[in-house]
């Protein structure tokens, strides 16, 4: 992705002298704790994600800090310190309740770069899913996986419409959850690219950055047109990861591993590239009826061919319609 233009480049505040954004004059300072002070979150690509606990201040919310892996090779240092400056610049002009806040971009005691966010839960999504699994249980309640759908595409609406960003790595990773999914926010905006009237990436030299297997069919090809319907792919693809708890075309990983308890696990790489950027199977049949809307949402967002998907607003238009958990199972997702 190509780096901000260096006037518009987010200009790293002194130590000490950072404030939340939208604070008035005179805020208290920041300090940020060295990371064995801070309890680890997360982590993800060369960046890790930490709990700053700020009891004792004038206003006492924990934050989560993202900073760069102390493990992170040296040669990949730059790519994600520019990554981290680009996602406080995006944050900053960020407001949703279903995407995570920007609170302050600062320099740690051990002399880190943070970005400091909103906490926005205890879990990843991912997290949950994986729990899910170890603890022998199947797909999440139909009604969890409305509730996580209607507000993760509240928050791409938001991306797509208003700040004209893609978000560019959708995945149950990106998404955190607070309690018994008292709150639903997407996170990790580093990698979006701007998109511009036709929704399309308005830079033809920008790089989407995502995740394999979550990435859709014009994301793999070579010239391939990305446009918002590629975030609209994978979010489909997060739809299915909590109604199998696995990740998509990795779940053979498993059932391989559990067929003997052999250490060794056998992985067909030509089969998994040659699903790549496909629908993977469902059965639902074995789901039942009370996660029709959603399977079909999942087919819908699915699509081969782009244009076919659903854009953001119209999933949320007819989510919002069927928000009332006690319409009939039967009926299904029609999105014109």
């Amino acid at each position: 992705m190509a780096s901000l233009n260096e006037d518009r480049a987010f200009k790293t505040p002194i130590r000490g002298q950072v404030r939340s954004s939208g604070s008035s004059g005179g805020g208290t300072p920041i300090t940020i704790p060295a990371s064995p002070f801070m309890k680890k979150l997360g982590c993800g690509t060369g960046v890790s994600v930490y709990l700053m606990d700020r009891v004792g201040k004038l206003n006492s919310s924990p934050w989560a800090v993202k900073k760069i892996n102390s493990k992170c090779a040296s040669k990949q240092v730059e790519v994600y310190q520019m990554r981290l400056n680009e996602e406080a610049e995006l944050l900053k002009g960020i407001n949703h309740p279903n995407i995570v806040g920007f609170r302050a971009f600062t320099t740690a005691k051990d002399g880190s770069k943070c970005l400091a966010m909103e906490y926005g839960g205890e879990q990843s999504l991912n997290d949950l899913i994986e729990k899910r699994r170890e603890n022998g249980l199947k797909a999440f309640p139909a009604a969890n996986i409305e509730k996580v759908a209607l507000h993760v595409a509240r928050g791409l609406q938001y991306l797509h419409n208003e700040k004209k960003l893609l978000h560019g790595d959708m995945k149950s990773c990106n998404i955190v959850i607070k309690g018994d999914f008292e709150t639903i926010k997407i996170c990790d905006v580093g990698v979006s690219l701007h998109l511009d009237e036709n929704m399309k990436v308005s830079d033809p030299e920008a790089e989407y950055v995502g995740t394999e297997p979550w990435n859709p069919k014009e994301v793999l090809e070579e010239g391939g047109e990305i446009t918002d319907k590629a975030d609209i792919f994978a979010f489909g693809l997060t739809l299915w990861e909590m109604m199998t708890l696995y990740m998509p075309h990795l779940q053979m990983l498993d059932d391989e591993e559990n067929e003997d308890d052999s250490i060794e696990i056998s992985f067909d790489e030509d089969t998994y590239y040659e699903h790549l950027g496909t629908r993977p199977p469902l059965d639902a049949a074995l789901l039942g009826g009370s996660y029709r809307r959603m399977v079909e949402l999942f087919s819908l967002c699915t699509e081969e061919n782009p244009k076919k998907r659903p854009s953001a607003a119209q999933i949320v238009q007819v989510l919002e319609e069927n928000a009332a958990l006690d319409r009939a199972p039967g009926e299904v997702i029609v999105i014109d």
